[in-house]
């Protein structure tokens, strides 16, 4: 959901083709999530998982009491990089159970939307820039990880 938002803000501040990218994965995101609710063997929601939720929710307020994207923008990536949290807490203690290359294409993604962009402001580069951020310091994580437990 965060990225399908961010993609709306970066549409409204002119991101053009960069902003695609964004809107694709929103999308793709959105499916995956609608077919393992539909497949669900056992579904157990955590406090963590609803209150990422409501903080994603709070941005729309926040950009329509505003009139200004960037403010859904800096919520949706806190949100974004406070969700990454349990993945490197994950890819400390088991690294050999996450796939690199998964990350390292997330990195590639958001750098193409980067230079594809039509407006360079906060509101278009900062999801994406920080979403990189965050997946590299991951990448490092589990190669590092990997590597002192080999």
């Amino acid at each position: 959901m965060a990225t399908f938002i961010v993609f709306f803000a970066q549409l409204q501040d002119n991101g053009g083709l960069g902003a695609w990218p964004m809107g694709v994965s929103g999308v793709i995101t959105i499916l995956i999530a609608v077919m393992a609710y539909q497949r669900r063997k056992d579904i157990v929601i955590t406090r963590l998982d609803w209150t990422f939720l409501i903080l994603a929710i709070s941005s729309l307020p926040a950009w329509a009491l505003t009139s200004d994207p960037l403010w859904a923008v800096i919520i949706l990536t806190a949100v974004d990089v406070l969700g990454f949290g349990p993945s490197i807490r994950k890819a400390y203690h088991y690294p050999f159970e996450e796939d690199v290359t998964f990350f390292v294409l997330f990195v590639i993604r958001n750098v193409l939307s980067v230079i594809a962009l039509e407006h360079y402001s906060m509101t278009t580069m900062l999801f994406p820039l920080t979403g990189s951020a965050a997946c590299i310091i991951l990448i490092l994580t589990i190669l590092w990880r990997r590597k002192a437990l080999s």
